[in-house]
């Protein structure tokens, strides 16, 4: 088909060609950058923690070990009733727990007098059941052995020359510390100034505020330090979290009807609660989507028919010197198909623009170009949908009618 004629037709609606190609260029670039914060926030949601969640409940309770006896003693005791419950597999005090709002952390070197940390990773605490209570999968090494366990009371004690003996790393922290070898064997600062040696790799450990390090590489560690606050974690078979949950306030209240209970359910709650802001984000950007598309498909249908209102002599006249619906209605798609182009090309590049201040200003990832196709040929099929209705008309339109119309 010749686009002469349409290019010249345009030409003389230069302001309504133009405001539809803005709109289309808006809707480009919103709907690519929208997609792209969508995808980045499903893809954060699904990311896996390494833990057991679906067989995990907690309990944090407030001034855990911190009623006047021996702190160390009590947690042994809630421990061993824990264990003893029905249903329950394995219990462990952790000083922290995936999905917090805090985040325990410590610097890591590689050597003794490094003036600038290596990196930074979320401590883990707890004692000989934690690996098992987790779930968490060696990957390499092996669990810490009996006689490496401490107790954090008698770490943090006045001249204390107690140090930490081992430690077991998340594979993504291995990785950033001693990439291309096996880690374990291997001895990293950490806790003072005694070296702290590898002796195990899990193959992923969720930070608590699951924030990533480069390239959102979770790091975190494990030490063998037993502690007397923190949360209660209960591993059970995921029928029974319900019960075991119950069961497990009922003992700890016996065994200390004074303590407060500030919270407690399982894991897949906490991880709901945690990214139920995300998904708000979400859905609220579907909705933005949601709204543009029809925006810019009902200015398509108001401008198409406007025009085959305007021009519904010189149809008729075409169709009197032979021309078919067939071709009248390619003359529409073809128009608003140029228009769609020169809106989607401003768009790719609004789109970018955008992303590159969202990335100086919050830090997002770079827009992937191949956002930029899938928006750009969503937008092409929409507006050819949009236009096929007014084109439809102007194609049906009999010739004799045409001609006698002013």
């Amino acid at each position: 088909m010749d686009i002469r004629p349409i290019l010249s037709t345009l030409r003389r609606h230069k302001t309504a060609s133009a405001l539809i190609v803005l709109e289309i260029a808006l809707s480009c670039a919103i709907i690519c950058n929208a997609v792209f914060l969508i995808s980045t926030r499903l893809e954060r949601m699904d990311r896996p923690s390494g833990l057991a969640e679906s067989e995990l409940v907690q309990l944090r309770y407030a001034g855990l070990g911190q009623d006047g006896g021996d702190a160390a003693a009590r947690v042994r005791e809630d421990l061993a009733a824990l264990r003893a419950i029905p249903g329950v597999e394995s219990a462990s005090l952790v000083n922290q727990i995936p999905y917090g709002n805090a985040v325990w952390q410590g610097s890591v070197e590689l050597e003794a007098d490094q003036p600038n940390p290596t990196l930074n990773a979320a401590l883990y605490l707890g004692d000989e059941q934690l690996l098992e209570t987790f779930g968490l999968q060696l990957v390499a090494g092996r669990d810490f052995s009996d006689d490496e366990f401490i107790d954090f009371s008698a770490l943090q004690a006045p001249e204390a020359e107690i140090s930490i003996p081992a430690v077991i790393l998340a594979r993504g922290t291995a990785e950033q510390l001693f990439p291309g070898e096996d880690a374990v064997g291997n001895v990293i600062y950490s806790w003072g100034d005694t070296p702290i040696r590898v002796v195990g790799v899990v193959d992923r450990l969720i930070r608590p505020n699951d924030e990533g390090g480069p390239a959102q590489v979770p790091l975190s560690m494990i030490l063998p330090v037993r502690v007397t606050q923190g949360s209660y974690v209960l591993r059970t078979d995921p029928a029974r979290r319900t019960e075991v949950i119950e069961a497990a306030k009922a003992e700890l209240d016996r065994l200390n009807p004074s303590r407060i209970l500030l919270d407690d359910g399982t894991f897949e709650e906490l991880r709901d609660a945690y990214y139920r802001a995300d998904k708000s984000m979400a859905w609220l950007l579907v909705a933005v989507c949601i709204g543009l598309l029809v925006v810019t498909a009902l200015g398509i249908v108001g401008l198409a028919s406007f025009w085959v209102q305007q021009r519904t002599k010189q149809i008729g006249v075409r169709r009197a010197l032979g021309a078919t619906r067939g071709q009248v209605l390619r003359y529409f798609q073809v128009e608003n198909f140029l228009l769609a182009t020169v809106g989607i090309v401003i768009g790719m590049m609004l789109a970018y623009a955008i992303n590159m201040s969202l990335m100086e200003r919050y830090e997002l990832a770079r827009l992937p170009a191949v956002y930029l196709p899938i928006g750009a040929l969503t937008l092409w099929l929409l507006g050819q949908v949009s236009v096929f209705g007014p084109a439809r008309r102007a194609a049906s339109v009999p010739p004799a009618v045409a001609t006698r119309s002013v």
